[in-house]
């Protein structure tokens, strides 16, 4: 089966570091959805403002197809412990599909794009394909007996963030508090080096940081392009 994009996602990442490891950690991170030409109509979302949620099954285009395997080692279990890959979220996957649940903001008109689904709690790379959209239906979807396993572990995982105001006014308003949500789900690595001083490709802007005794404490911001 040959499956095509119907639609690509642009974002605020343009590198995977710092992306949140699952969507809705960062509630306020958005992303813009832009349909193909066969689905930019009216008649493909009619019913969809009904929906707070959606499902997002989208392509993980930068993952590496090269490297096949049945096992994978998740970076929040220090990397050093092997998982099957159909018992993870790695990106590396025999077909790299990825799925994720985002909140619908909004649907846009523009001239350029024609109809936008403007989302927000993304987990996404900007342009990304997204192969396909779904409701989220709360009645099917929540489970309240559902078992985590190790990730139930590692859900409240958080550091706190020190970022001085001068810096942070550097960003756009709209991005601050993204920023802020992305920082304190942890970009690093679990294997982390605590004297790395570590950099988070962020709307446009490089973000530096260092994280000492659970706290991340950011001291440079470098604007490196317009952000969408």
């Amino acid at each position: 089966m040959e499956i095509k994009p119907v639609a690509y996602i642009y974002t605020d990442f343009t590198e995977k570091f710092g992306i949140p490891r699952q969507s809705g950690r960062a509630p306020s991170l958005t992303g813009r959805i832009v349909f193909e030409s066969d689905y930019k109509s009216e008649l493909a979302i009619r019913g969809i403002e009904q929906f707070s949620h959606l499902w997002l099954i989208f392509g993980f285009s930068n993952a590496d197809r090269t490297r096949p395997s049945l096992t994978v080692r998740p970076p929040r279990l220090g990397g050093n412990i092997r998982i099957g890959v159909f018992a993870s979220r790695s990106p590396f996957r025999p077909n790299s599909l990825g799925l994720s649940v985002v909140k619908l903001e909004g649907i846009e008109h523009t001239e350029k794009d024609g109809i936008v689904l403007n989302v927000s709690g993304v987990d996404i790379l900007n342009e990304t394909p997204i192969y396909d959209i779904k409701p989220y239906l709360p009645y099917a979807d929540i489970k309240n007996d559902a078992v985590g396993g190790y990730g139930d572990e590692l859900s409240t995982h958080s550091l706190n963030v020190v970022f001085p105001n001068p810096l942070l006014e550097k960003l756009p308003t709209q991005k601050r508090q993204a920023a802020l949500e992305c920082l304190q789900d942890d970009p690093r690595p679990s294997y982390h080096d605590d004297d790395r001083t570590y950099s988070m490709a962020f709307a446009g802007y490089d973000i530096h940081f260092k994280v000492q005794h659970g706290i991340l404490t950011v001291f440079s911001v470098e604007q490196i392009t317009d952000c969408f």
